[in-house]
C-alpha cells in the first residue's frame, strides 16, 4: 500500500478509541481517512463488526473496493458495501460501508446494533439530515445500553469543538493533508450565459496555457464542477468539438449513473492514456478522491437538497455554493502537483457567499424523520441533537403525519421514549402530553423507504388492489421527470408550451410514460426518440421493484384491479391519500371554457399550468406547484398570494378527485382540518336580516352551501342582529326626535324630582334598550315593527300607565296659556326647560308657569308679532313691572294695530292663532 498522510495517526486513533467511547477526526480530502481508519478499527475489534456511514453511493462503493483490495480480499468478503439498490456483503463481512438510509433502517430494525463494535460517520461536514439523526441516535445508544459502542466522526471541514463537546468532550485528532499550491482565478465580471457556454470559454482559455497538455502524457486531468446531470449532458454536447480536437476523453460523474460508469471517471489514468475531462456534480467535492486532476473549472453552483412546500417531497434546487465548498473544489487541483482553478464567478461574488452551508435539519421537511422516530418509540423533541430542529418544522411534520393517518390525534399520556432504541438518559425529555403515538398505518408507512406522502399513497393503492401501480407512481414522484430534460423539482419555466391533452391526472400521464419505457425494455435509443430519459426511467424502475418487494410483507391488498375505470379510480384516490392537504376546487367557469383558476383548501388561489392535462376537473389534488415572480414569470418564494388579480401560484401536477372521496379521509377535532359541516350565521346587509348558512367544507374550502333566513330564538341569530343593529345606531329604529325628547324628559324628572323614582338614562341606555329589543327577532324589519321607545320607557321605570301619567305631570310635553294656546315645552341637557310664544299669549298671567311640581319655572321666550324674541325671562311678574312699560311704547309704535294694555296681568289674551 502506498503511504498516506493519515497513516502516522492510526496508532493514536486506535488508542483513543480503545480507551474512550468517541473520537472526532479532522482530515482534509486525500489524507486517506475514508479507507485507512475503518481498516484500523477492523483490526482493533477482531470479533465485531464495523459500520462506515458514507453520505454518497459512489463514495461508499469505491471506498469499500479500495479497502478490500488493500487487505488482499474481494468485495463481499471481509469488506462489503450495502446501498439502497445493491448489497455486496457475505456471511463473513465485518467491515460494511453503508449509505445513510441503510444505517437508519438498521437502527430501526436492530436498535441495539448487536454485534457492531464501532461506527464511523464519514464526511460529516456535509450535515445531511440523516447524518445528524444517525449521530443523535448513536450518541443516545452509547449513553444508554451500549457504552461499549465506539463512534468516530470524520470530516474535511468541520467545527470540531462543538462536535467533540456533544460527544462528551471526546478527543479531537487532526491529520495533515497533502496539498500543492493551487492558483485561483476569477471572472473579471459576471457572465450571464448558460453554464455550458461559460465552461467552453474557460476551457479554451486554459488549454493553450498548459504546455504539457500538448503531449497528453504528463498533462493532468481536468475536473469541471456543474450543478447536475442535465447541465453535464448539455456541457458534454457543447464540448464535443473541443474534446475531439484536443484528444480529451469526456467522462460524466453524477449519482444517477450506474456505479460502473461512475468508476470510469475516478480511477487513475494509465500512462499514455488520453487526458480526462471529468464533468462532475459536487459528488467529487469531498466524497470521492480523483487522482491526477490538475485543473478545476468551478461553476460555483450545486443542486442543494430542499423540499417543495407543495408536494413536501425532497427537491434539488440549483443555488450558489458556500465558501467552504469552493475551497474544497479548488483543492482537487492540487492533490498530485501544483494546479489551477478557474472560478466562473467574480471575487466579489465569492466573498459575499456564506462561509458554510445551512444544515439540512434547518431547511428540510422533517416528516420522514419524525415518522421514523415515532415508529421507534422516540419523541423528536426528547432526542439530544447536535443542532435541534425548529419547533415550527416539527409541528408542521406532525400535522402532516396526522393528516396522513400515521399519528393519532390525541396526545400520548407519557413521554416519547416508550420503547426501543436502546434506552438512554434522554428518555421522555421534552415529550409529555405533546407526544403523539404512531398508528398501525404509521408503522406500515415507516417500513417503506420513501417520503411519508408516498408511503401513504402506496399503502392506499395496496389496500385497493393497485399496489404495483401505486409503487410505480411513488417512484415517479420521488424521482426526476421522465421527460428528457425536465424535472418535477425544477422551477416552472413559462406558460407558452401548453398541451391539448385532456385527462384526469398529470400523475397518471407519467405512469403511462413509464409503462411505455418498460415495454421498450428501457432501451436508451428507443426512449430518446420518444422524449423519455432512460436513466430516470431505470432509476424509477429500481425504486418500484424495491417498494413492491417490501409491500409483499404488508397485509391489506384486495387483489388486482383489472377493470380500467376501477383501476384509475383507485389510483386517483391513492394520490388523494398522499396529498390530503392539497385539495383544490376550480373557480366558476369563464365563458365556454373552464377557468384555469383554482381555490386551495389551505387558503388562497392558484392557476393550472397550460402544460397540465387536468383542464376541466372541478375538484382536484395539487401534487406540485410553485409560486411565480410576477415581474419575470420565474420562480419566487413558496407560499400563497394573489397580485393584480392574477394567481402567483402555478400548479404543475394535478390529479382529479371526487367529492365523495373526501368522506373516506381521516376526520379531526381541530376546526378547519378535514371534512365537516359548518353552520354559520351571517348578516345580509342588502336584505337587512340575519341568515343561517350551512356549508360542507374541507379545511378552508367550501364544497357546497345553502342559505336560509334566520329566526328569532336562535342565540347566534340574535347576536348577529344585535351587532348589526348597534352598528346602525338606535335612531334607525325610532323617530330620532321622539327618542331624544323622551330621554331629556326622563333625565329632567329624575334630576328635579328624585323621590318620583325615575331612572336617568345614560349615553348607553338607548343602545341597551335596542339590544333588549333584538331578543326573539332576526331582522331590521322586525325591530322597526317593535317599539324602541317602549323598550326605553320600560328600562327607565315607565312600566305602567300610572308612571306615564306621573312623568306627564313632572315633565309635561306642553303647557296651555290663558288664551288657550297649547305651547310645547322644550327640554335640553344641563338647561332649564323653556317655551316660546307671543307676548300677548301671556296676558292675563301674573306669574309664569312651572314644572317639576312647581320647583322649576319655565324659561319664557316672549316674542313680538313678527315672532322675534323681545325678552327672555323666568320671572314674568318682574318683567311686567320693570320692563314692560318701556317695551310697550316701542311695541305700540311698531305694531299699532295690536292691543298693548297698560296692565297685561289683567288683560284678556287674544284668541289662539289657527
Amino acid at each position: 500500500m502506498r503511504p498516506l498522510p493519515i497513516d502516522s495517526l492510526l496508532p493514536e486513533i486506535r488508542e483513543r478509541l480503545e480507551l474512550g467511547r468517541s473520537l472526532v477526526l479532522w482530515a482534509p480530502p486525500g489524507a486517506g481517512k475514508t479507507t485507512r481508519v475503518p481498516a484500523a478499527l477492523l483490526d482493533l475489534f477482531p470479533n465485531g463488526e464495523v459500520l462506515v456511514l458514507e453520505p454518497r453511493r459512489l463514495a461508499a462503493y469505491l471506498s469499500a473496493v479500495r479497502v478490500a483490495e488493500e487487505r488482499g480480499g474481494e468485495l463481499g468478503g471481509e469488506v462489503g458495501v450495502q446501498l439502497r439498490f445493491e448489497s455486496v456483503c457475505g456471511p463473513n463481512t465485518r467491515l460494511r460501508f453503508v449509505t445513510e438510509g441503510i444505517l437508519l433502517r438498521r437502527l430501526m430494525s436492530d436498535p441495539e446494533l448487536r454485534g457492531v463494535r464501532a461506527v464511523v460517520l464519514d464526511e460529516f461536514h456535509e450535515r445531511h439530515l440523516q447524518g445528524d439523526l444517525a449521530l443523535a441516535l448513536l450518541a443516545r445508544l452509547q449513553r444508554g445500553s451500549r457504552p461499549d459502542l465506539r463512534l468516530c466522526v470524520m470530516s474535511a471541514t468541520l467545527e470540531t469543538e462543538r462536535l467533540a463537546h456533544f460527544l462528551g468532550d471526546c478527543p479531537v485528532v487532526a491529520s495533515p493533508g497533502r496539498q500543492y499550491e493551487v492558483t485561483l482565478r476569477y471572472l473579471p465580471e459576471p457572465d450571464d450565459r448558460p453554464v455550458e457556454k461559460q465552461v467552453k470559454s474557460a476551457l479554451l482559455r486554459l488549454l493553450p496555457e498548459d504546455e504539457e497538455a500538448q503531449t497528453g502524457e504528463t498533462a493532468g486531468d481536468i475536473l469541471v464542477f456543474l450543478p447536475g446531470s442535465a447541465e453535464i449532458r448539455r456541457t458534454r454536447d457543447e464540448l464535443a468539438d473541443v474534446a475531439q480536437a484536443r484528444g480529451l476523453v469526456v467522462l460524466p460523474l453524477h449519482g444517477d449513473l450506474p456505479l460502473g460508469e461512475q468508476r470510469r471517471a475516478v480511477v487513475p489514468r494509465l500512462p499514455g492514456a488520453p487526458r480526462k475531462l471529468i464533468l462532475s456534480t459536487n459528488v467529487a467535492e469531498t466524497s470521492v478522491t480523483i487522482d491526477g486532476v490538475t485543473v478545476v473549472i468551478d461553476s460555483g453552483l450545486a443542486r442543494v437538497a430542499g423540499h417543495s412546500p407543495w408536494s413536501g417531497l425532497p427537491t434539488l434546487r440549483v443555488q450558489r455554493i458556500c465558501q467552504a465548498s469552493a475551497t474544497q473544489r479548488a483543492g482537487r487541483a492540487g492533490r498530485t502537483r501544483p494546479g489551477r482553478c478557474l472560478r466562473l464567478y467574480t471575487r466579489h461574488d465569492h466573498d459575499a457567499r456564506p462561509e458554510f452551508e445551512v444544515p439540512e435539519i434547518q431547511r428540510l421537511d422533517l416528516s420522514d424523520t419524525v415518522l421514523l422516530l415515532r415508529a421507534a418509540g422516540l419523541d423528536p423533541r426528547g432526542l439530544d441533537w447536535l443542532e435541534p430542529p425548529k419547533e415550527a418544522a416539527l409541528e408542521a411534520a406532525e400535522t402532516l403525519l396526522r393528516r396522513l393517518g400515521a399519528l393519532d390525534e390525541a396526545g400520548a399520556e407519557n413521554g416519547g421514549d416508550e420503547a426501543g432504541m436502546g434506552g438512554g438518559d434522554g428518555a421522555g425529555k421534552g415529550g409529555g402530553d405533546r407526544a403523539r403515538k404512531i398508528t398501525a398505518l404509521g408503522r406500515d408507512m415507516s417500513r417503506l423507504p420513501v417520503h411519508p406522502r408516498l408511503s401513504r399513497l402506496v399503502l392506499a393503492g395496496h389496500g385497493r388492489g393497485v399496489g404495483a401501480a401505486a409503487c410505480a407512481i411513488a417512484a415517479l414522484l420521488g424521482e426526476r421527470d421522465l421527460r428528457a430534460g425536465a424535472a418535477f423539482n425544477e422551477p416552472f419555466r413559462g406558460e407558452a408550451a401548453g398541451t391539448d391533452q385532456v385527462g384526469a391526472s398529470d400523475v397518471l400521464l407519467r405512469l403511462e410514460l413509464f409503462e411505455t419505457a418498460r415495454q421498450a425494455g428501457f432501451d436508451r435509443d428507443r426512449l430518446r426518440r420518444q422524449g423519455i430519459d432512460a436513466g430516470v426511467a431505470g432509476a424509477v424502475d429500481r425504486v418500484r421493484r424495491q417498494l413492491e418487494r417490501m409491500l409483499d410483507g404488508i397485509p391489506g391488498g384486495k387483489g388486482r384491479r383489472t377493470h380500467d375505470e376501477a383501476r384509475e379510480q383507485a389510483l386517483l384516490f391513492s394520490v388523494l391519500c398522499g396529498y390530503p392537504d392539497r385539495v383544490a376546487r376550480r373557480r366558476a367557469q369563464e365563458g365556454s371554457a373552464p377557468s384555469p383558476e383554482v381555490v386551495l383548501c389551505g387558503g388562497g388561489a392558484a392557476a393550472i399550468s397550460p402544460r397540465s392535462v387536468v383542464k376541466d376537473a372541478p375538484l382536484m389534488v395539487v401534487v406540485d406547484a410553485e409560486e411565480r415572480d410576477d415581474r419575470s414569470g420565474g420562480p419566487g418564494r413558496p407560499g400563497l398570494a394573489r397580485a393584480r388579480g392574477r394567481s402567483k401560484v402555478m400548479v404543475r401536477l394535478a390529479s382529479a378527485i371526487e367529492e365523495d372521496w373526501l368522506l373516506d379521509l381521516p376526520t379531526f377535532s381541530d376546526p378547519g382540518l378535514g371534512i365537516g359541516e359548518v353552520t354559520e350565521v351571517t348578516w345580509n346587509a342588502a336584505a337587512e336580516r340575519a341568515e343561517v348558512t350551512w356549508r360542507m367544507r374541507y379545511d378552508r374550502l367550501t364544497l357546497s352551501e345553502s342559505r336560509t333566513p334566520g329566526r328569532g330564538g336562535n342565540p347566534e341569530v340574535e347576536r348577529v342582529l344585535r351587532e348589526a343593529a348597534l352598528a346602525a345606531s338606535p335612531g334607525t329604529f325610532a323617530d330620532a326626535e321622539q327618542l331624544d325628547r323622551l330621554i331629556l324628559r326622563l333625565s329632567f324628572a329624575a334630576a328635579h324630582v328624585p323621590e318620583a323614582g325615575f331612572i336617568a338614562p345614560t349615553e348607553s341606555t338607548p343602545r341597551e334598550a335596542l339590544a333588549d329589543l333584538c331578543v326573539g327577532r332576526a331582522s331590521f324589519a322586525e325591530l322597526r315593527e317593535a317599539s324602541l321607545l317602549d323598550a326605553l320607557r320600560a328600562r327607565c321605570g315607565l312600566d305602567d300607565a300610572g308612571r306615564e301619567r306621573l312623568l306627564g305631570e313632572l315633565a309635561p310635553e306642553h303647557v296651555v296659556l290663558p288664551g288657550g294656546r297649547r305651547v310645547r315645552i322644550e327640554y335640553a341637557a344641563a338647561q332649564d326647560p323653556w317655551i316660546a310664544s307671543r307676548m300677548q299669549d301671556f296676558f292675563g298671567m301674573a306669574a309664569g308657569p312651572a314644572v317639576a311640581r312647581g320647583r322649576v319655572p319655565l324659561i319664557l321666550h316672549l316674542l313680538a308679532p313678527n315672532s322675534r324674541p323681545v325678552q327672555v325671562t323666568a320671572d314674568l311678574a318682574g318683567f311686567w313691572t320693570r320692563h314692560y312699560p318701556a317695551i310697550r311704547r316701542e311695541l305700540c309704535r311698531r305694531y299699532p294695530r295690536h292691543a298693548w294694555p297698560e296692565d297685561p296681568r289683567t288683560a284678556a289674551p287674544p284668541p289662539p292663532r289657527r
